[in-house]
């Protein structure tokens, strides 16, 4: 098992798409820092539709007490400056991957203190970097699957079966 943690979100979609995400994937969503918007914003419930209440989430208003709080646990940096990429990269059980806001991403010193545990998606194309709900996504299911997590998971569905 995995979490994925959000540094300073400030968009309330991006969050709660990543919240359906964690819910979707049974992994526990922690927010770190000041967010851009409030817990009880229209859109962060709307785009996490009506999963809240399975959600697995934790809050730290301040870094250094999630890092206390988890200084047990490896903490991987999903960034743009990441030197590694995230599928040649090997996560363990338990990992938090850390993502950074979507304006500011994640504090220098901090990605420079602990470049060899930093990772990110290439991007050949002419952008700085992707969506952080997509980012999230691609990453969460890269890295379980990498665990194991998916193996007897049989998405294997008869056509006739489906209600459509």
């Amino acid at each position: 098992m995995i979490n994925i943690a959000l540094y300073k979100p400030q968009i309330p979609q991006n969050t709660g798409n990543i919240a359906r995400i964690a819910v979707g994937l049974n992994i526990n969503l922690i927010l770190v820092g000041k967010f851009g918007f409030s817990l009880d914003n229209k859109y962060l419930k709307r785009a996490g539709l009506d999963y809240w209440d399975s959600l697995k989430i934790s809050i730290f208003h301040d870094f250094d007490n999630f890092q206390n709080n988890f200084k047990d646990q490896r903490i991987v940096l999903a960034t743009t400056k990441g030197v590694n990429s995230y599928y040649n990269y090997t996560f363990k059980k338990g990992d938090i991957i850390l993502f950074g806001s979507e304006t500011a991403g994640l504090p220098v010193d901090y990605i420079k203190a602990n470049i060899k545990n930093t990772i990110t998606i290439p991007m050949p194309g002419n952008v700085r970097s992707l969506n952080l709900a997509n980012s999230v996504g691609i990453i969460a299911y890269h890295s379980l699957y990498q665990l194991g997590y998916f193996n007897g998971f049989n998405v294997n569905r008869n056509f006739n079966d489906l209600q459509l």
